[in-house]
């Protein structure tokens, strides 16, 4: 007989949880005998996890958001760092968050433990000096991005690309039809989704402007509809602070909904991150809107190290869809921002033109994503205890 290997997993957002349940189902499907411990959210829990600890309690974001939150983060590094160490997995694998997960690699690197991370931290767009520190936090270093395998190979960090998440994640599969006619949408109205994130700091900052936004673009487009797809950890956030809207969005939960709302819109403004990836996908023409701290947004410019902040550009390597940051980000320049992309088909379709070249760039080499990740975490598996 064999033993049952264990894989811990530690993911520390929405982002992470999707990136962990899927590989968990990959992992399953080529072994079904591997357990699985460590922290994680309902798509992890769906495939089998039972969570350490709630995952949201480390979903922050912002060098000075994250100063209150210090103390209950300090001792969830504490309790994670005591649980693998207990249960003496076969495999770690963190996911993302590299403020926690990193700091918790850093603690476990005499634990004698394979560790694997997967998505690689952006230390080329900041912070490159941040690099010195990982020789010895990872056996294996997992990338989303393709120029990122060169980038740490040039600081002598093997690394493996193993395809983007967003060619997993349907979102180009919604029906539009079938979304105007679960919510009454007649063919003389324009559909705008709008995305204001997945962390409360987003959503606080970003759900004002949002719906000043609308009052301003009703004003001058009538007959436009939002949506706003919203995660379950901020859902009732969101809702509390849209009822003030001066336009009554389409609230949608549903993750298949979501992508029928993505099918059926013409536009879309959405927070920096994967959601660009999401919406190049499905096709849906964008811009980008995003707000923190201040104090935070003075020191990111001076560490910031890339000329764009949205994937989609970054992938381009020039500016495909608008980007109205801090200072930007102000109701007027959002609605005159949505409002060229429902009126000037040709500045719509250069976009959606772009979106396909940046597609084809996150494509694995073989299967999907998940199962190149999954293949990546059993090459470092240490073969079955015979018992």
């Amino acid at each position: 007989m064999t033993g049952r290997r264990l894989v811990y997993l530690v993911a520390g957002e929405q982002s992470g949880d999707v990136l962990g349940g899927r590989l968990m189902a990959a992992l399953r499907a080529a072994d079904a005998d591997l357990e699985f411990a460590g922290v994680g959210g309902p798509r992890m829990v769906a495939e089998g996890l039972v969570p350490l600890f709630p995952m949201d309690e480390l979903a922050v974001m912002g060098l000075l958001e994250i100063l209150p939150r210090i103390r209950r983060l300090a001792r969830r590094m504490r309790e994670a760092e005591a649980d693998i160490r207990a249960r003496r997995p076969d495999i770690l694998v963190t996911i993302d968050s590299p403020g926690f997960t990193l700091r918790l690699l850093l603690r476990l690197r005499d634990a004698g433990i394979r560790r694997l991370h997967y998505v690689a931290p952006q230390v080329w767009a900041w912070r490159e000096h941040r690099v010195r520190e990982f020789p010895g936090l990872w056996d294996g270093l997992l990338c989303l991005l393709p120029f990122e395998v060169g980038f740490f190979a040039g600081h002598g960090l093997p690394a493996e690309f193993v395809g983007h998440p967003v060619l997993e994640s349907d979102a180009d599969k919604g029906v539009a039809a079938r979304f105007r006619e679960r919510h009454g949408i007649g063919p003389e109205h324009k559909i705008i989704v709008l995305m204001p994130g997945s962390r409360r700091s987003e959503v606080g900052r970003l759900m004002p402007v949002y719906g000043a936004m609308l009052g301003l673009l009703r004003d001058c487009t009538p007959g436009v509809v939002p949506v706003l797809p919203v995660a379950s950890a901020v859902a009732d956030t969101v809702t509390r602070l849209a009822a003030s809207w001066p336009v009554r969005p389409i609230i949608v939960r549903d993750l298949a909904e979501k992508h029928d709302a993505y099918a059926a819109a013409e536009a879309a403004l959405t927070k920096s991150g994967t959601s660009t990836l999401e919406l190049a996908l499905a096709g849906v023409p964008m811009a980008v809107a995003y707000r923190v701290n201040p104090i935070t947004a003075l020191i990111a410019r001076r560490l910031i190290r890339v000329n764009h902040v949205a994937m989609v550009n970054l992938l381009a390597g020039r500016l495909v869809v608008p980007e109205l940051l801090q200072n930007d980000c102000t109701p007027a320049r959002l609605a005159d921002a949505m409002r060229r992309l429902l009126n000037d088909a040709d500045a719509a379709g250069a976009q959606r033109d772009a979106f396909k070249a940046v597609m084809a760039t996150l494509r694995p080499a073989f299967g999907k994503p998940s199962e190149m990740a999954a293949a990546a975490v059993l090459r470092l598996l240490p073969a079955p205890a015979t018992v």
